[in-house]
């Protein structure tokens, strides 16, 4: 009673730490560099981005811009970040997922698939192997592509 936090509020979460079962959720950003006097109006980019939360979300959106559109967050602004559900969240299917992730020997590019009734539970599979078997966390894995396989 005394520790000043709620029951469902532990300090991890508040400081913003990933608790170790928080599930990956899907996030559309847009964002764009910002307009200037050489380039009134920027191409907007679109990403999909697995991440626990928005700010996650948001950070990992200009990690990918700075390294693919050369864009920085400081000349760059975001449009809208908004989360992605599943459309039929009952039905088991499967999904590929390509990724690249960086061990201590180098990058690597991998395959793998995955069976679950979220998109964001393979993904939390993913991750779940990656540390087991190749002690890859969060922040050396990149998914490039996730598709479902029919």
């Amino acid at each position: 009673e005394g520790s000043g936090h709620s029951e469902d509020e532990s300090p991890d979460r508040k400081r913003g730490k990933r608790a170790e079962n928080a599930q990956m959720r899907l996030y559309h950003v847009v964002g764009r560099e910002c307009p200037s006097e050489k380039n009134p109006e920027p191409k907007l980019c679109r990403m999909k981005i697995f991440a626990p939360n928005k700010v996650v979300a948001r950070s990992r959106f200009w990690y990918f811009m700075k390294r693919l559109r050369r864009v920085k967050k400081a000349v760059g602004e975001i449009v809208s970040v908004n989360e992605v559900f599943d459309r039929s969240p009952l039905v088991a299917k499967n999904y590929a997922v390509w990724v690249r992730y960086y061990s201590r020997s180098g990058q690597h590019n991998l395959y793998k698939e995955f069976r679950d009734t979220h998109l964001t539970g393979a993904i939390d599979q993913m991750y779940a192997d990656m540390a087991s078997r190749h002690r890859a966390d969060f922040s050396r894995i990149n998914v490039i592509k996730v598709s479902r396989i029919p």
